[in-house]
């Protein structure tokens, strides 16, 4: 079984007689561009709780080499107040050496449900907190996979914080245990240290943005292409008021009609990735499940307007920003968002004043506070 699903391999450790308590944040990679969002929320969980705790962190990655000073750009990046050394290693059996000590006190932070399931084969559960961010079953079509990620979800011995409780909602109608129920949710926060309004420079066109994943099933690609293409031959877009900037990953070249050729953004370091949310004053961010997930708050933080996919409970996300345009994902829906998103685009006092009044959360440490007291009293033993 582990030939075809190697991630699932039990995490390999070797036991260590005492020492002081630990907490491992246990992640596939920090490399620069696998910062944004997730693993970044995962570091700073990571710094907080074991500030909280009062316990040396250490980041084990188990598919690359990791990166200390990424880690430390995403610290300061965030504004978290974190300045204890950080021990960091590559965890991985196929590489002689590359065991984690553990003690039986040691707590780890795990960041997926491959990670956790790894973990579960080798550590107690009671000793491993699980930061979920998305419904992972979504990863996969109905198979083994899927099943393998439900049974981690619905386990309800790690402890498991979910990102938005949106998204614990939608575990909890589903009934799942762990990831449901059992869980604890909070609302991410955006620092204006890094999501804020940049003015755009007199004479220049506006800036679109697409969030563009090919190879993401969830992100829609190609119902996006469709949306932008039909934008600009109905003259939604013109390309002689908007650049079109393409941000994700695994982007082809591409010509858009009226051979408008976008700016393609990949593998951005985090501070380029920032810069280029706060410059852009409209943004196309599609995702095909239940939840906000970052780009949409990335850019209505920076005060952007954004228009975003519904899907299941993620029907209307303007109590966070009114800047954010929910749209059904036809083509006609979607199209529609994109009419009302330029109009509150250009419409520069209501954009601000939106953006004023919005919810999203801009401190991080507030944000987990809830978090962190649970943890204590769980896995804080």
């Amino acid at each position: 079984m582990l030939r075809r699903f190697p991630a699932l391999a039990p995490l390999p450790v070797f036991p260590q007689a005492g020492g002081a308590r630990r907490l491992t944040l246990v992640t596939d990679s920090i490399a620069a561009g696998s910062l944004f969002g997730g693993v970044g929320t995962a570091i700073a969980l990571a710094c907080l709780l074991a500030r909280r705790l009062d316990v040396p962190l250490r980041v084990a990655t188990r598919n690359e080499e990791p990166v200390p000073g990424n880690f430390g750009d995403v610290v300061t990046a965030l504004g978290i107040p974190y300045d204890a050394n950080v021990e960091f290693m590559l965890v991985n059996d196929s590489v002689a050496g590359r065991a984690l000590p553990l003690s039986d006190t040691d707590l780890l932070l795990t960041t997926s449900w491959w990670t956790t399931r790894s973990a579960l084969a080798s550590v107690r559960p009671e000793r491993i907190i699980y930061l979920l961010q998305e419904d992972e079953r979504m990863f996969y079509p109905a198979g083994d996979e899927q099943l393998r990620c439900a049974e981690t979800l619905d386990d309800p011995r790690p402890a498991v914080v979910v990102n938005t409780s949106m998204l614990r909602d939608h575990f909890i109608a589903d009934g799942l245990r762990g990831a449901g129920e059992g869980s604890i949710a909070f609302e991410p926060a955006f620092p204006a240290r890094i999501y804020f309004a940049q003015p755009r420079p007199g004479g220049t066109r506006r800036r679109f943005f697409f969030y563009a994943r090919p190879n993401n099933a969830r992100n829609l690609f190609l119902r996006g292409m469709e949306v932008i293409s039909a934008a600009i031959i109905e003259g939604v877009l013109d390309p002689a008021e908007w650049e079109f900037h393409f941000a994700g990953k695994d982007i082809p070249a591409i010509t858009l009609p009226g051979q408008v050729r976008p700016v393609i953004h990949q593998g951005l370091p985090w501070h380029d990735y920032a810069a280029l949310v706060r410059s852009t004053d409209l943004g196309l961010c599609l995702m095909s499940t239940p939840h906000p997930s970052y780009p949409p708050l990335d850019l209505a933080a920076s005060g952007a307007v954004v228009v975003t996919s519904r899907h299941g409970r993620k029907q209307d996300l303007s109590a966070l920003s009114a800047n954010i345009i929910c749209a059904d994902p036809s083509v006609a829906g979607l199209l529609d968002g994109l009419r009302a998103g330029v109009a509150l685009a250009q419409d520069a006092p209501r954009r601000a004043a939106n953006a004023a009044s919005g919810t999203i959360a801009r401190d991080w440490e507030a944000a987990f506070a809830p978090v962190l007291e649970r943890l204590v009293a769980v896995a804080g033993r």
